[in-house]
Order: structure tokens, then sequence, then C-alpha cells
């Protein structure tokens, strides 16, 4: 009877002019009883699997679904057509949460436990971000009911930010000063594992390259062309040469996206695609010129022109561990996913694909991870936000533990209940954490000093990508 008389009061809360107060247990009971709602919505947008900067429906999604829950939107800012800022409330504190939906090109699969690729698509939620963007929303809406019944004071905000994969759409964000006034950040990021840790990442910057040569018949007049695809393979040379060089904690990788059309012309058009990273912006910068004196060589060498086009640059990202504690603590109190035999058996027979196995997929699934320092490899535009407010991330296990991101595995768990069950524990503890947040001003504080103290008195923000436009054609 009492959980009867709990759920009526909850969705009189829903209706216009009703009040009440809602503690923790009723934040959590109202994401249990709109679980569904917001699965429907991160399944609708892994279904939509829409690339960076073109995520138009998925972001249209999202906005209506905030604005049915009263928030004031504002689309298109910082002039990226599928970015937006969804706000509740006013004065301060400002907290906001990130929500992310852009898919990967090249890697498509259904939500089956083995290899089935789309037949339907060539792109595919393979970092669940689908999952990010609609988890971040649900706890978005239950803060905003939470803050109307308790009377709070301050100012929630959901940040739709495009692009995430190679487009920085969180940088041009940052350069167009929508975190200025913000207090602190939450966000979260789908993984194989429950874990809040005092995290960074490796900065990282990217450019293509373009070669441009004399096109001639490759065999009854080679002497007259100039080749492109050459200067292409020369560049990589010296670059794989270059690897050998590169401090242990730095990574490097690339791909030819053109390369001519027939072995019998010389190709005048060719280009590849670099990744550079390393923890530390200024070494980066350092790497990045070395690796553009090879392009340089390689057009000298070959006879052709080069032009380059940065895609994109993200700083790594600034830890904070008084919110990291904050958010592990929640976390630890939400605790981690829990399988159902259906789910389990799905998750047993994805695993016969990995390379890594657990002994015992559940109780994966369901440890939170001790809070610990840790040096990511990968990277993010989430690093760009870091470093102009105090920002905590925590991840949940919305794949198969043993599961790596950016592979079919992460997109089928994506597709199923495993997904939508761990995109609920991280809704339910970014809205708890931010509960903290709006309550607790001396947490702000703390974090904010800490924040000052890890960025250093003599920082000064520079977007690690220039003065660009943004890329919006970048995956076209």
């Amino acid at each position: 009877m009492t959980q009867i008389l709990r759920a009526l009061a909850l969705s009189l809360l829903l209706l216009p002019g009703a009040v009440m107060a809602l503690d923790d247990e009723d934040i959590l009971a109202w994401l249990d009883r709109e679980q569904e709602q917001y699965a429907e919505l991160a399944l609708a947008l892994w279904d939509k699997a829409e690339l960076g900067y073109q995520e138009t429906e998925s972001s249209a999604l999202l906005q209506q679904t905030l604005e049915a829950a009263d928030f004031r939107i504002e689309t298109g800012v910082a002039g990226l057509p599928t970015a937006f800022v969804a706000s509740y409330g006013s004065g301060e504190p400002v907290i906001g949460i990130l929500a992310e939906f852009d898919a990967l090109p090249g890697i498509s699969q259904t939500a089956a436990p083995r290899r089935e690729p789309h037949p339907d698509k060539h792109s595919g939620h393979a970092c669940g971000h689908h999952l990010f963007g609609a988890g971040s929303t649900a706890a978005a809406v239950a803060v905003r009911h939470w803050m109307e019944a308790n009377n709070i004071e301050g100012t929630l905000r959901l940040y739709g930010t495009p692009a995430e994969e190679g487009g920085s759409g969180k940088v041009y964000m940052v350069r167009a000063g929508l975190f200025d006034d913000v207090d602190s950040v939450l966000v979260w990021h789908p993984s194989d594992r429950n874990a809040a840790d005092i995290a960074t990442t490796l900065a990282n910057k990217s450019a293509k390259f373009r070669f441009r040569g004399v096109a001639s018949h490759a065999a009854v007049a080679p002497e007259r062309g100039r080749s492109a695809l050459d200067a292409v393979e020369s560049m990589n040379f010296m670059a794989n040469l270059m690897r050998e060089h590169l401090p242990q904690e730095a990574r490097m990788h690339y791909v030819i996206t053109s390369g001519g059309s027939a072995p019998n012309v010389v190709p005048d058009f060719a280009e590849s695609f670099y990744y550079l990273r390393h923890p530390q912006a200024d070494i980066l910068k350092q790497l990045w010129e070395r690796l553009v004196a090879t392009a340089e060589a390689a057009a000298l060498g070959t006879g052709t022109e080069l032009e380059m086009e940065v895609i994109h640059g993200n700083h790594s990202v600034l830890p904070n561990e008084t919110l990291a504690t904050a958010m592990h603590r929640r976390l630890t109190e939400v605790g981690g996913v829990a399988y159902d035999p259906a789910d389990l058996a799905f998750a047993n027979e994805l695993a016969e694909s990995l390379a890594s196995r657990e002994t015992d997929l559940a109780a994966a699934a369901a440890r939170i991870e001790p809070m610990s320092q840790v040096q990511g490899m990968g990277s993010t535009d989430v690093g760009d936000v870091s470093w102009t407010v105090p920002t905590v991330e925590m991840r949940a296990a919305t794949w198969v533990p043993g599961t790596a991101p950016h592979t079919w595995q992460a997109i089928s768990a994506g597709g199923t209940a495993i997904g939508t069950k761990g995109m609920l524990v991280a809704a339910k503890t970014m809205a708890l954490t931010a509960t903290d947040l709006f309550l607790q001003p001396e947490l702000l504080r703390a974090a904010r000093e800490e924040f000052e103290q890890r960025r250093g008195a003599d920082f000064d923000y520079e977007a690690l990508l220039g003065d660009r436009e943004p890329p919006l054609d970048y995956r076209r």
C-alpha cells in the first residue's frame, strides 16, 4: 500500500499546480517509474545513429522531452545547428549536465549477441552516446521536479553537445562562453564498469592533410605526373619513423581517406587524417609541429602541394577529487546494474566474442569499483569544459563487462535492456549528486578551490583547434 500511495503522490506531482517535497528516495522512485519512457528515448536515438553535426532528429527528440518538462530551450548555440542549452530555474548556483548523442561511422550492428551488421545502417552508437543523451536528460528532468517541489533556488542546465567523436562540439560551446557562469558540471559515459574516479584523459589534436599533384598516365607518361598518393605514403612513412621517438604516453594514428581511383592514373589528390595525443597540451603542441614537418617534407620531396585542415582539438580532462568523492558516494548508494536471467544469457553469449572475459558477468555489472586515480588513454571535448568549470564524470555498466568502446559489442548491448539499465544507474547518480551541489555551497566552494589550484594561477584557456569555424561537414 505504501508503494501505491508513493506512486500516486509522484504522479500528482506532475500535475499543474501540484507541489510536494521530494527527497532522495522520491527522486529514485521517480526515475524507476519513468525508466521505460527514457529507455524508449535512448533506443530511438540508437536506431537513428546520426553522425556528428548531423544529429538533427536526435537533438530534436531530446529538446522535445525537455521542453515538455518546462525547460527553456535555446537551440543552435555556438554556431552549431544541433547544439542546445535547456534551462530551468534562475539565479545561483548554476549546475550543468552534459548530454551527447552522436554515433560513429563505419560500424553498425543489430541488438544481437553475435556479429550481425545492420543491413540498412553504416553507423552505430559504438560509444553509447544515445544512452548518454537520454540518461542525462532523465537526470535533468528528475532534478527539475525536485527543485520545484522543494523551492530550490538556482539554475539547472542541460547542455546538448553534438559531435564529440572528432568534432569537438563542446570546444565551440566553451569558446562561445556558454560555461562561463557555471558553478559545476556533471557528466557520465557508458562503459563496462560502474565507477566515479579521479580521472583524466589525453589531450588530442587532429587534421586532414591534403596533397595535390599532377595527374598523368601511369604507364605512358609517368614522368609528367606528380603523385599525391606518394606524398601521403611519404608522410606516413616519416610519421611512423617519428613514432619510435615519441614520449611513451603519446598516441598517434591515421587513416588514408583518399588515395586515387585507378592504378593507371597518377593520383592528383590524396588525403590522410591524423590524430595525435598526449596527456599535456603543451607537449602535444610540440609533437604536432613535428608531425606537420613530416607533411611539409613529403610535399617537398614529391613535388606536390600541401593543404592542412585542423579538424578538432581537445584538452585533457582536469580531475576534481572533491567532486569525484561526492559522486562516488552517491554511486555507491545507487548501486550497480542488476542482470535478470535474460540479460545474463545475452551477456554470456556476447562475452564469447570478447578477448577479456569476466568469470562472473552479473557480479561485475553490479560491482562499484573503488575510487582511484586514472589516466585514461582516450580523449574527449569534456576536457575543455573541465578547464573552464569544475567538472566530474562517472561511468556506468551499459556494456557487457570486458567490452571495449568503439566495437560492435558496445552497439549491441547498448540496444538492449543491459544498456538502458546501466543508463538508469547513471541518471540516478547524477540526479542525487546534483541535489548535493544545490544544497551544499561548501561542496561547491571546495571544488572551486581545488579547480583553481590544479589549473594554476597563470592558466589562460586556448582552444587547441585554434579559431577555426566548426567543421559541420567533417562526417560527410
